[in-house]
């Protein structure tokens, strides 16, 4: 039977509002809530994927800024670490936002504000202005970062469980797309000969249509509410700062890649800028739509085991990287990053199964059961998202200063890879350690303390 209590009530005339809501309940799910939360779930990509573009929109802009801006490589690589450090810190402010204003309106909101980045840009990208100003303005193009973490918050509350890893990789991978789209709109502009300005004046029109069909389209869920108990409790869990050190590494990688790439190719191997474009927009693009299929795998076989075989993979690369760089072999240097790309975008949707995963089991292990474990595990999940969202997205910062470092200290981009190849192993020792490995006495203090003594973080 459809129980009357769980169906969505009609959306407010001014602000589409749905005051009851729950995925978890098969029958409403079914039959009503599914249709709802696929419909937000679209708009809501439309908007993050626009975000995603804007934010990394600087990653595209360096290839334009030949000598006569008066930038060194350094002066660049120093510029795309700032957007990326601001779209990581406004990350946790846009987490709250969606209980404050409601997740429609938070996108309605945070889609307009995406033209003041790209306004200003429009204004300033010319020879002779100064590179302190080009920093302000890359400050405020992170703002397009922080929409992923309200995005993620929002399809978050409108998905079961059994549906998370699937919903919030189709999120996800479809914002992250938003990267490899602005490189290769920019292979356009660059092949016709065409100036900076002319890829910023393609995006105004789609900030406002993204703004408009959020307005149209969406819905806010009266039920998400902001929960400082939730957020601080989520702070002291120390499963929230695992994570997030482990989103440092496929996240982070994947954001902190996309804007150094095409000036890696410039720096190292003398490509010139529309060489560079030919080539920037592939991994973006294929770690974007693989995001997905991690999420999937992951709610098949277990976000850790997953992410686990997934930083073997990193490591693998990573170290195929620092050969090519030392052998300077562009075709081999080009296809082992596009396949790394690949392996970011596969750990994004495992690691990010796993946030849910991992309260639903605490939940389990107090002994909560049905609606009171999803509940728990909803409350600590949503209040995590933004916080390893944020610290997640610095990795981005890391590898831009990492690979600023080390061209400068040695020429290229060799002492970069093998710092993130030490990276990725002790990433791949804390995942087994922590969600895999079940030493015999944990084991027996387990059996004697959860309901379900079989339960275990390698299901997460």
């Amino acid at each position: 039977m459809t129980a009357p209590s769980t169906a969505p009530a009609p959306p407010n005339r001014g602000g589409r509002w749905i005051q009851q809501w729950d995925p978890e309940d098969e029958t409403f799910w079914n039959e009503t809530g599914e249709k709802v939360a696929r419909r937000n779930l679209i708009f809501s990509v439309l908007s993050e994927h626009i975000g995603f573009s804007i934010w990394t929109m600087w990653s595209v802009l360096v290839l334009f800024m030949g000598p006569e801006y008066g930038l060194t490589p350094a002066d660049k690589f120093l510029l795309t670490s700032i957007v990326t450090l601001v779209g990581a810190v406004v990350r946790i402010p846009y987490t709250f936002a969606v209980a404050i204003f409601g997740g429609r309106n938070w996108t309605i909101i945070s889609a307009a504000l995406l033209l003041v980045p790209t306004v200003a840009a429009f204004a300033v990208m010319e020879p002779g202005t100064s590179f302190n100003t080009f920093l302000l303005v890359g400050l405020l193009a992170g703002l397009g970062g922080g929409n992923f973490a309200s995005s993620m918050t929002n399809i978050n509350a409108f998905f079961p469980l059994r549906k998370k890893g699937w919903a919030l990789g189709l999120n996800a991978g479809g914002g992250n797309i938003g990267v490899p789209v602005i490189q290769l709109v920019a292979l356009a502009v660059i092949g016709a000969s065409a100036g900076p300005r002319v890829l910023l004046g393609i995006y105004i029109p789609f900030i406002v249509i993204a703004a408009v069909l959020a307005a149209l389209k969406m819905d806010n869920l009266a039920s998400v509410k902001n929960d400082t108990g939730a957020a601080k409790d989520a702070a002291k869990d120390a499963h929230t700062w695992i994570m997030s050190f482990l989103y440092i590494g496929t996240f982070g990688s994947f954001i902190g890649y996309a804007f150094a790439f095409g000036q890696v190719l410039q720096v190292q191997f003398g490509r010139t800028p529309l060489q560079a474009a030919y080539l920037t927009f592939i991994g973006p693009l294929l770690g974007s739509l693989i995001r997905p299929v991690g999420g999937w795998l992951a709610d098949k076989y277990g976000g850790a085991r997953i992410t686990l075989y997934n930083y073997v993979g990193m490591g693998a690369a990573t170290a195929a990287l620092v050969y090519a760089s030392m052998q300077k072999s562009l075709p081999l240097f080009v296809s082992v990053f596009v396949a790394l790309f690949v392996l970011t975008g596969l750990g994004n949707g495992s690691t990010y199964k796993m946030i849910p995963g991992i309260f639903q089991a605490k939940a389990l292990a107090k002994g909560l059961r049905g609606e009171e474990a999803a509940a728990y595990g909803r409350r600590l999940s949503g209040a995590s998202m933004g916080l390893i969202g944020a610290v997640g997205a610095l990795g981005g910062v890391g590898i831009n200063l990492a690979f600023r470092q080390s061209y400068l200290s040695y020429g290229s981009g060799t002492g970069a890879f093998v710092t993130f190849l030490a990276f990725y192993g002790i990433c791949f020792v804390v995942t087994w350690a922590v969600y895999l490995r079940r030493p015999a006495a944990k084991v027996q203090e387990t059996s004697a303390t959860e309901a379900k003594p079989q339960l275990s973080y390698a299901e997460v």
